[in-house]
């Protein structure tokens, strides 16, 4: 089974929700461009002032989505 990896967006600042939950669209966008074959994404609010955008890909495309959307960050995904 091929690992999964979720890539980070950071958004900072007061308007840093509102930001990651419009980038979010994006990423959903590219995700339906790019016929990739897992449909996870998500924001969250950290911290009134951080919050962040994250998509869930398998760890083989990992670098090509890397290299093309430029994440701040990204870890091991589990989906406990």
């Amino acid at each position: 089974m091929d690992r999964k990896i979720k890539l980070i967006w950071d958004f900072r600042g007061p308007e840093g929700f509102r930001t990651a939950e419009h980038h979010e669209k994006h990423l959903k966008e590219f995700i339906t461009m790019e016929k990739l074959p897992l449909d996870i994404t998500g924001h969250e609010q950290l911290n009134e002032m951080h919050s962040l955008a994250y998509m869930v890909v398998n760890e083989k495309d990992m670098i090509t989505v890397r290299d093309t959307l430029k994440p701040h960050r990204g870890e091991v995904y589990t989906d406990n």
